[in-house]
């Protein structure tokens, strides 16, 4: 097999995730429009999506290391296709279990046994380019949000197919994510015992480099406090990301709506329709160039990563972001501002998903990759949960999402100490 195939799948199954994961936000107003649902009612399908998909990479790690990546990727791209497909047949306010069924449950399930096995996979074909690899085969997530937004839109407002339901989106995207999955992981196999590529040669140990000798097990893994250091620092990241791209647009059009309001003498509820339609397209942008970023960075934060190594882009990614969530607030009512920090904070959260599974490859080797990655990404769905649920608590208490912010800025202050403290554990005989 061509050692661009496995890249081929970790694209399409990525932007398959993305089409799941990140756009939820644009079915939110639809939803709750045709059905009568709040939108706590509403948000916490998208909390559970995120719970379900974060923790089931764990036991597809464990699948993919035992029977090989393309029946996980198979498999679970089915069942992915067809929850999403079944948010489509909900008929009334009474299906609200339903949502959480399909949407969270089946389509979350699915999509966890689609995004993990391509990640311990590609790199194992581009030994030369590990990080870079990596970068490819997670790039979807951000290229999916960026692609079902304005598509999933556009759907919804067509009057010939969603007239302003988002029900048919569901349909329609779900059988196209039913085929890409599958063909994602057809693309998929691990290489041959011994593979390298021709013409390169791994690089000799630099002189006094722990010796190397078999990689770590994952229970060798799971005992030593570098793993733990690194959960610890995902949590923390992706706590603080996944707070964001909830409420990006939300924060945005409650800020610029009290300073159009100040600027005009009236009452936020008096502004005229016009100017908060105008706001809340502004709002709109400063979360597509989050989405922009956190799509190339996977990409490029590799390239840098091989050169660099990734303990300088860890920490170099860390502390701009305890930095943005720190000014993200009080940016908020200027659009120019507000998508400048949005577009730092997409960069950071977006390297995660380069650094973090090639940090792990780099420490534990990449025998149990999928097991061992599949354990630490578990960190990525509960702090999404987490997140998500504080921020609208904190927002109902203090009408901002302020205090949201500082906390998230706390818990990548944290992450950084992690990552300070963390080094490669010498490869055990």
């Amino acid at each position: 097999m061509p050692r661009w195939v496995p890249l081929l799948g970790g694209v399409l199954g990525s932007t398959t995730c993305g089409l799941l994961l990140y756009a939820f936000s644009v079915f939110i107003k639809p939803l709750r429009t045709e059905f009568g649902w709040t939108a706590t009612q509403v948000g916490l399908a998208y909390a559970i999506v995120v719970l379900v998909f974060g923790l089931m990479t764990f036991p597809a790690g464990k699948l993919s290391d035992k029977y090989g990546p393309r029946p996980v990727v198979v498999i679970g791209g089915a069942i992915l296709g067809i929850g999403f497909y079944m948010v489509s047949t909900l008929k009334g306010p009474e299906d609200l279990s339903k949502l959480y069924l399909y949407y969270g449950l089946i389509a979350g399930f699915g999509g966890g046994m689609v995004y993990l096995p391509p990640i311990s996979t590609a790199p194992k074909w581009w030994p030369d380019r590990r990080s870079l690899a990596t970068g490819l085969t997670v790039v979807g997530l951000g290229l999916g949000s960026f692609i079902m937004g304005p598509l999933a839109t556009s759907m919804i407002n067509n009057p010939a197919i969603g007239n302003g339901s988002a029900l048919p989106v569901f349909k329609y995207v779900g059988i196209v994510m039913f085929v890409m999955a599958i063909v994602a992981g057809l693309c998929l196999s691990n290489p041959p015992a011994g593979y390298k590529p021709a013409g390169w040669n791994p690089p000799a140990p630099k002189a006094g480099a722990p010796k190397v000798g078999r990689d770590f097990t994952f229970g060798e893994t799971v005992k030593s406090i570098q793993f733990w250091l690194l959960y610890a620092a995902y949590f923390c990241g992706s706590f603080a990301g996944l707070m964001v791209i909830g409420v990006m647009a939300a924060h945005g059009i409650n800020e610029m709506n009290k300073e159009a309001a100040a600027l005009a003498g009236v009452a936020v509820k008096e502004l005229p329709a016009d100017v908060t339609k105008a706001i809340a397209m502004q709002a709109a942008i400063a979360t597509s160039a989050l989405n922009a970023t956190n799509a190339i960075v996977r990409v490029l934060i590799g390239a840098i990563a091989d050169k660099t190594g990734t303990r300088i882009c860890f920490l170099v990614t860390f502390i701009l972001q305890v930095v943005a969530m720190l000014v993200l607030f009080p940016v908020g009512k200027s659009l120019f501002l507000l998508c400048i920090v949005a577009i730092i904070i997409g960069w950071n959260y977006g390297a995660m998903f380069t650094l973090f599974p090639a940090t792990c490859l780099q420490y534990f080797g990449p025998t149990n990759q999928g097991v061992n990655y599949g354990l630490l990404f578990t960190s990525w769905g509960i702090a999404g949960f987490i997140s998500n649920l504080l921020a609208g608590r904190m927002f109902d208490m203090f009408g901002t999402y302020s205090m949201s912010f500082i906390i998230a800025a706390i818990f990548v202050a944290i992450g950084v100490f992690c990552l300070v403290i963390s080094k490669k554990p010498a490869i055990m005989e």
